[in-house]
């Protein structure tokens, strides 16, 4: 597949331009600006204001501007011809890349990716946390690579939550209601040029949504939406909010998702080569595609053949509560119709007892039907996202995965995480471009001569990075407190937050209680005495939401937030709201310290501590997740170790005691550790020790090279690995860990 795939569609507003600025529509269209510096600096010429509040090109041009000023402006006008030269040389040509010069004419069609959740921008808000990052992640990076590539996904017109937390340390939930005229998005096109629209059957009614196209640089990404006039008020809600926790609601999403996603492809004539199941939230792509085949006659037995061998699927985590789920009563009814047919001629049918049997998880409850066994009993391929999550993930599912589960570690995509004063000046002394990982892997590894970096320069864009998070910081700190009725001293004292000189450690995740947010605190007046000591002081910066529905991570949150506020630890202990991937950015560009300390192993992979690692930022995590073979022992510092005790509550002791020690005898030493004129010459060494060992082996080039070779490529018939096409027919064959097949199937 030669060209990038170009889905025809409609954008979301109307809206005028000047003739010779009418470029700036197709840049603000295309999410490549969100990655490229320069595309981001022209919107802000457009209007600073406007950029500064929304970070969103679409408000920028759709707003009052002085477009004459900027016609007459010849600097303005050369660069703008400047980016989209730049931007039209990017979409149109990716033949330099590894998969075009290895693979260029193995695949026909594109591969499918199926996800809940996309982070792509703060601007564009469906997502919630590490899974959707990661999509985005993959996206951004399969459009740098020119791999044939499409996301599909649902549009949450609500997004996840907004998060604020008042002045009791609650977490507060809103639901903007988003405008899709102001966002980067396009009404999908039919054959017919129509806008399209899919429809999915549900008992008694069919359920339409519009298709939405984002497009990621080269990659196209399909977003369903039902909130649409076609559809009953009660179904119109659907495709709100993002993992709702009514049970029923995100089987419909669910539903949608699987189904829904098909049948879009289907529509707009994309035959995909693969379909990779990212989390088990797609599932039901599986028995669509099966009810597909059959109802163009091909045996049941042989449909379950067909779609495992080029359907693949990647878990993401080892806890519980992340995979999914539903009362085997709940998903008969609202799926079951569907799986026969809907009693319509022609239209296939699989048995809903075959599909439950598929369905059946590894404690074998036959009241649950479990999204992820589906998956694994019916794809030909499946990974987890780190080594040690691989083993992890075949000690829990080996009683029903057909095959070994691999473990291919998540990466990061550097050019959307990297500071840009780090950027700079690796492009200015290494010639170093975030944008051709793969094209220069094989002749110019440019992170492996980090030491031709002057160790001063690499310091001072380091203390600039930790300014801007300082000046971010505390505008959002003074409304936040603002808010809360502080007094008007508290808010001069906020003045003087984040002293750049001070060490700086981070903690920004979901406030999942196995992640131990709050670890650092078990020894309060140890922790004190560390943030304040007069010499080497040091401060923490907190950011993270818990799901609206877990009461316990809330309390995780409003704990630390009474921590921030006591007299002993008030202003050396900050927490941040609303977390995004803005705030991501700002925290893994600017702090000293990584801090991740999870009960291990539940930890997946973690790829925070990924972009901060890439930033010259240190780690200080407990060996989970990437850290378990990121650390070299060089290049960050390793909590605890690999045995874990029973005792859950012996091991989070044990791991906070190792955690102050590490602390007080290393890190805190190393950072304070200058020369006569105040470069710190270890700690410097040490940033480069953590960029050398993460820009290339944790980043998402690195990870799609293995994908596209273990999994992508088998998948399309390319290459196939004889064990993989074993394990293929394995879980397509009745019986083989399924409970139940083999009746069914008589």
């Amino acid at each position: 597949m030669d060209a990038p795939l170009h889905i025809p569609s409609i954008p979301a507003a109307s809206f005028r331009l000047p003739p010779n600025l009418e470029g700036l529509r197709r840049l603000a269209y295309n999410l490549y600006w969100a990655w490229h510096p320069r595309s981001k600096a022209l919107f802000a010429r457009v209007d600073q204001q406007a950029w500064s509040r929304s970070k969103n090109p679409i408000r920028v041009i759709t707003g009052p501007v002085d477009w004459t000023g900027l016609l007459d402006d010849p600097d303005f006008m050369a660069e703008y011809h400047d980016v989209l030269r730049e931007f039209d040389a990017y979409i149109a040509n990716g033949r330099e890349h590894w998969f075009h010069r290895t693979h260029a004419s193995d695949l026909a069609g594109p591969i499918a990716y199926f996800c809940a959740e996309y982070g792509l921008h703060e601007s564009l808000s469906i997502y919630s946390g590490g899974l959707g990052v990661l999509a985005g992640d993959h996206l951004k990076t399969a459009s740098d690579m020119a791999l044939p590539f499409v996301g599909v996904g649902l549009m949450y017109r609500r997004g996840y939550f907004r998060q604020q937390i008042d002045a009791d340390g609650h977490q507060e939930h809103a639901y903007p209601d988003y405008d899709l005229a102001q966002l980067p998005v396009s009404r999908a096109q039919g054959r017919d040029g129509e806008p399209l629209m899919v429809s999915v059957p549900l008992p008694g009614r069919d359920l339409h949504a519009a298709v939405w196209c984002v497009a990621v640089g080269r990659v196209p990404l399909i977003l369903l939406d039902t909130d649409i006039a076609e559809n009953d008020d009660a179904d119109r809600p659907i495709t709100h909010i993002l993992y709702v926790r009514g049970r029923e609601m995100r089987l419909h999403q669910e539903l949608l998702l699987g189904v829904g996603g098909v049948r879009a492809l289907r529509a707009l004539n994309i035959v995909p080569s693969a379909w990779h199941l990212n989390e088990g939230h797609s599932a039901l792509l599986l028995t669509e595609r099966a009810r597909e085949e059959v109802a163009a006659g091909t045996s049941l037995d042989e449909a379950w053949k067909r779609i495992a061998a080029d359907s693949v699927f990647t878990i993401h985590t080892p806890v519980a509560a992340g995979n999914e789920r539903f009362e085997t009563g709940l998903f008969s009814r609202i799926v079951g119709p569907l799986l026969d047919g809907d009693g319509r001629p022609d239209t296939g049918g699989v048995p809903l007892d075959q599909v439950l049997a598929r369905g059946r998880g590894v404690d074998g409850d036959p009241s649950q039907f479990d999204m992820t066994s589906l998956c694994l009993r019916t794809t030909s391929g499946a990974n987890a996202v780190s080594q040690l999550h691989g083993v992890v993930a075949n000690d829990t599912w080996s009683q029903i995965s057909p095959r070994r589960i691999l473990g291919l570690t998540n990466g990061i995509h550097t050019p959307s995480w990297m500071g840009s004063p780090l950027r700079d000046l690796l492009q200015r002394h290494l010639d170093a471009d975030l944008d051709n990982l793969d094209a220069q892997r094989p002749d110019n590894r440019w992170w492996e001569h980090l030491d031709q970096v002057p160790g001063t320069e690499l310091w001072e864009a380091h203390l600039h990075q930790k300014r801007e998070l300082a000046h971010f910081a505390h505008g959002r700190l003074l409304n936040q407190f603002a808010r809360h009725g502080e007094a008007p001293s508290t808010l001069q004292a906020l003045d003087g937050i984040l002293d750049p000189n001070v060490l700086t450690i981070g903690f920004a995740r979901r406030f999942a209680t196995y992640k131990r947010a709050a670890m650092i605190f078990s020894d309060i007046e140890r922790l004190a005495r560390l943030v304040w000591d007069s010499e080497r002081p040091m401060q923490l910066v907190f950011a993270g939401k818990a799901h609206p529905a877990d009461r316990p991570g809330q309390k995780v949150i409003q704990g630390i937030f009474d921590h921030s506020r006591s007299e002993e630890l008030r202003g050396r202990v900050f927490v941040i709201e609303d977390y995004d991937i803005r705030i991501g950015r700002f925290l893994v560009q600017g702090v000293d310290v990584w801090l991740n300390n999870p009960r291990r192993p539940l930890e997946a992979s973690g790829t925070s501590g990924m972009k901060a690692a890439a930033n010259g930022i240190a780690n200080l995590s407990v060996l989970d997740g990437w850290w378990d073979e990121g650390w070299t022992g060089d290049n960050g510092w390793a909590i605890g170790g690999r045995e874990s005790s029973p005792d859950e509550g012996a091991q989070d002791w044990a791991d906070a005691m190792d955690l102050y020690r590490l602390l007080e005898q290393d890190v805190i030493p190393l950072y304070y550790d200058r020369d006569e004129t105040g470069f710190p010459q270890p700690w410097v060494d040490l940033m480069r020790r953590a960029m050398a060992t993460s820009i290339w082996q944790f980043s998402t080039t690195r990870m799609l090279h293995e994908y596209a070779d273990q999994l992508y490529l088998p998948a399309a018939g390319v290459n196939a690995d004889p064990s993989i096409a074993a394990g293929a027919t394995g879980a397509a064959s009745p019986g083989s860990a399924i409970p139940g097949a083999a009746t069914a199937a008589g």
